[in-house]
């Protein structure tokens, strides 16, 4: 039995662990709340009170990888503020925590990391663009910004497979932008393209990867040290879907402003489709 080490057991990682669990898989879990270690060992992962921060590790980080193959990190940057704002730009925080992170996983018995990303590394533009993996990285965020640093340590390790999973806005049963838009007015870019993806779809494509055998002389395929965008496969204007979701949800209408509205851009999940033949659970959201 594969075991994996799931580093943030949040709003994904939890549903995730389970779902892997059903696949057969053992898990180790990690958590930075005291009180969510029961709930971790109730579902039968093996929990573990772990923090990162820029400075050091907090727990049992060595225990947490031993005897796993596999190391998803599924900890998000939670930093606001632009890339070139002088108040943000020395904010590091999340790419030393990647960094002192990285010696563990060298002295482990991992193989093969799997890095949630964001779409964000991106940025935004003002002229309608397809965005593919080739796109070039230009992210106008400061939690964008550490994210491309981030990929990029880990990919550049030759210690261990790194694969990044680049996932659009996250939504699912108890999470979605609607119930924090309905009835604000002068909300921008009405035309720009929705780029979400479903937590079911998100665990679906996770799976998927870990199950894509590895390169050997009867396969050509190699789902490590890849990356991959991973958005819904439906793309209408903000102003179209999310005044439809307030609809359909009885909630008040969101109102939009027109005046420097940007055409946006479209991210693709092509690849995700083609090469790792994945069909979306939750294609039109």
């Amino acid at each position: 039995m594969t075991q994996i080490s799931i580093l943030g057991c949040g709003w994904l990682g939890l549903p995730l662990a389970k779902a892997l669990l059903e696949n057969d898989f053992s898990v180790k879990g990690s958590t930075t709340s005291v009180e969510k270690i029961s709930v971790l060992e109730n579902l039968g992962i093996q929990p573990y009170l772990i923090a990162l921060s820029e400075n050091e590790t907090v727990g049992n980080l060595n225990d947490f990888l031993e005897n796993s193959t596999i190391l998803i990190i599924d900890i998000p940057p939670k930093l606001r503020g632009s890339a070139t704002d002088p108040s943000t730009a020395l904010r590091k925080t999340f790419v030393e925590k990647i960094k002192n992170l990285i010696p563990s996983i060298e002295n482990s018995s991992i193989e093969n990391v799997l890095f949630i990303s964001s779409t964000s590394v991106y940025g935004d533009t003002s002229t309608a663009l397809s965005v593919t993996e080739e796109t070039e990285l230009n992210p106008d965020t400061e939690s964008g910004k550490q994210l491309v640093q981030s990929e990029q340590l880990l990919q550049s390790n030759s210690n261990f497979k790194t694969t990044i999973l680049r996932f659009g806005g996250l939504i699912g049963e108890d999470r979605h932008p609607i119930k924090f838009l309905a009835g604000r007015k002068n909300i921008e870019n009405p035309n720009a393209p929705i780029n979400l993806i479903h937590q079911e779809d998100c665990i679906g494509i996770v799976i998927k990867i870990l199950r894509t055998p590895e390169v050997s002389g009867q396969n050509d395929k190699s789902e490590w040290n890849d990356t991959f965008n991973a958005v819904a496969p439906f793309h209408p204007s903000r102003k179209e879907y999310y005044t439809q979701k307030a609809i359909d949800l009885n909630l008040d209408l969101p109102e939009f402003n027109a005046e420097n509205s940007i055409s946006g851009k479209t991210i693709l999940s092509t690849k995700i489709e083609n090469v790792l033949e994945y069909t979306f659970a939750k294609p039109h959201l």
